[in-house]
């Protein structure tokens, strides 16, 4: 299995939170469309008001790249820009679990 995953880490500029959580739900709901993508799953934090998680896993790292240049991706990727304060970014190889495909 050659999965490719992230951790991201968005902590939104103060006050901008709930405008950044809903582009990032905008995008969960446009990876369905997506097949090599198989977990887009967005998160708050409980503890940091600020800090919204995302956790993605694809069929591989050239689906991600492919999907970043997706005209809608490049849409909601411009406006979230504006809400940003920062990013982290862990990249992961999903080894399996629940809900993640054997191919």
């Amino acid at each position: 299995m050659n999965k490719y995953g992230m951790y991201v880490k968005f902590t939104a500029i103060q006050g901008k939170n709930d405008e950044l959580l809903q582009i990032l739900l905008n995008a969960a709901e446009a990876m369905k469309s997506i097949d090599e993508c198989e977990i887009y799953i967005v998160n708050k934090s409980k503890s940091e008001p600020e800090v919204i998680w995302v956790t993605e896993v694809w069929t591989n790292a050239e689906a991600h790249k492919r999907s970043l240049l997706l005209e809608e991706s490049k849409a909601m990727i411009e406006r979230a820009k504006t809400l940003i304060a920062g990013i982290e970014a862990t990249e992961i190889l999903p080894i399996g679990g629940k809900g993640i495909s054997d191919n």
